[in-house]
């Protein structure tokens, strides 16, 4: 499951495609003539093309531009990859000042645009090559021993991450009554209990690489006992810490005399992240805040007019559990009206956009946690309650992957805590870029409906929680 080897042909494939690049922007720009005056301008790229080698390969290691960071998802890649390049193109311009000598402009242009399309397209074809090796079975074989929440967040991360080249073949859950255990899925002359013979039979004549135990309950005997028998056979066993707040940390493993020590670290928010994620919202807030409200102006005066009121403040709960008014034009969620038009206020997220004037404030930030009601905030659990560390948004990881008020809580805070555990400014910028694509897949979608259907509502789908909150009253 090590996908170090993938990240590194993905960064050399993309150092080749900086090469094709200058060719490229070469034969574009000048075509084959071979006038010696334009050589000079071509030859005054290398340098450019040295240089960009070196800021992408520091761009990749801070940015994680493989593609892969946090499951396979177009929208991101292509948010990544254009931001990084943009970074790339900056520096450029920056060093090309600095040595005042003459740069075609043109060429440099063509350079950053065909590097946007061949990043893209490397990335394309990794993820196409991944998925040639699972239709032809050549993946690591997993079964996946435990039930409950952890266990089904394992699997769900193995299933958003095609890099790691595994599949899991099926679930094994401990019976509370014996130390037999059932498998989900197979025939009904098989999904009896399993004793734990026809276990190792079946790890055999499945090909199992590897087993994951990831068990809520701490290790019974028997569990034990079975996990050394496996282990004798030759499969590998891998075990997921129970503590769950691994989740919301940092986990360093330490080995003292082959004993194994797993330190959790708080993450924390580094000083220079929040000034500048600060400086960025104001920045945002104050350009756009006039331009909003002008947009908003005839949508208020429609709710107006129907409702006596246009924008609502509703109660929520900010960082660190202080309360705030957060502002939202006057539609009710779910939409109950029979008319399209607040459904498509709605669809759009146009309802949220009077919530710059919250982030001016300082209230919230333009990315970051949805925030809640505070009567959903009392109900959290210790796991929950760590989103609140990090200033709520308008827009968040969450809300990218088309969580909405449906999604469970549980749901949320797993890619709120992502979010906060690494946060930085570009990764604030790429989320931004998502979120217009995410939009405009909701009007595509709505489209595809039939003209904002009012009657359609929206099914929850892939929610594995059975403890999931149902219901999200206008938070995001």
């Amino acid at each position: 499951m090590n996908t170090r080897k993938l990240e590194v042909w993905i960064l050399v494939a993309d150092l080749a495609w900086i090469g094709v690049a200058f060719l490229g922007a070469d034969l574009l720009r000048f075509g084959l003539t071979w006038d010696p005056d334009e050589r000079v301008s071509i030859h005054a790229l290398l340098p450019f093309v040295i240089a960009a080698c070196f800021i992408w390969i520091a761009l990749s290691a801070l940015m994680q531009l493989d593609g892969f960071r946090g499951g396979w998802k177009l929208s991101a890649v292509f948010s990544h990859l254009l931001l990084g390049t943009a970074c790339t193109f900056a520096v450029l311009l920056a060093l090309g000042y600095l040595m005042r000598s003459y740069v075609s402009r043109l060429a440099l242009s063509y350079f950053t645009l065909l590097l946007v399309g061949g990043f893209l397209g490397v990335r394309c074809l990794a993820r196409l090559m991944l998925r040639w090796r699972h239709e032809d079975g050549d993946v690591w074989r997993v079964v996946i021993v435990g039930s409950g929440r952890v266990a089904q967040e394992v699997a769900s991360k193995i299933e958003l991450h095609p890099e790691m080249l595994c599949k899991v073949v099926g679930m094994l859950f401990p019976n509370q009554d014996s130390d037999e255990l059932m498998v989900p899925g197979l025939e009904p002359a098989r999904a009896a209990q399993l004793s734990t013979l026809d276990i190792f039979d079946l790890l055999r004549t499945e090909n199992i690489d590897e087993v994951i135990l990831a068990l809520a309950q701490p290790l019974t005997p028997e569990i034990r006992t079975l996990i050394g028998r496996i282990r004798d056979m030759g499969v590998d066993t891998t075990l997921v810490p129970q503590s769950y707040e691994l989740y919301a940390s940092r986990p360093n493993l330490v080995i003292v005399d082959e004993l194994p020590l797993v330190q959790l670290r708080d993450p924390g928010l580094r000083r220079r992240y929040v000034v500048l994620k600060r400086v960025m919202d104001l920045l945002t807030a104050t350009t756009l805040l006039l331009p909003s409200w002008i947009f908003l102006s005839p949508f208020c005066a429609i709710l107006w007019l129907r409702k006596r009121k246009a924008v609502r403040r509703e109660t929520r709960c900010g960082q660190y559990g202080h309360p705030f008014q957060m502002l939202r034009l006057n539609v009710d969620r779910p939409v109950r009206s029979s008319s399209g038009f607040e459904f498509l206020l709605d669809q759009m997220s146009i309802t949220e956009l009077p919530q710059l004037w919250n982030v001016l404030k300082g209230q919230m930030s333009l990315v970051g946690p949805r925030p809640d009601p505070l009567v959903r905030t009392s109900q959290y659990s210790e796991w929950q309650q760590r989103r609140l560390k990090v200033k709520p948004g308008m827009t968040g990881l969450a809300q990218v992957h088309g969580l909405r008020e449906y999604s469970s809580s549980e749901q949320k805070t797993r890619f709120d805590l992502q979010y906060a555990i690494n946060p930085y400014l570009l990764w604030d910028i790429s989320l931004l870029l998502q979120t217009i694509w995410t939009l405009l897949l909701r009007v595509f979608s709505a489209r595809k409906r039939g003209a904002f259907d009012v009657n359609w509502k929206p099914q929850a789908t892939g929610d594995i929680l059975s403890d999931a909150h149902r219901t999200q009253p206008s938070a995001d």
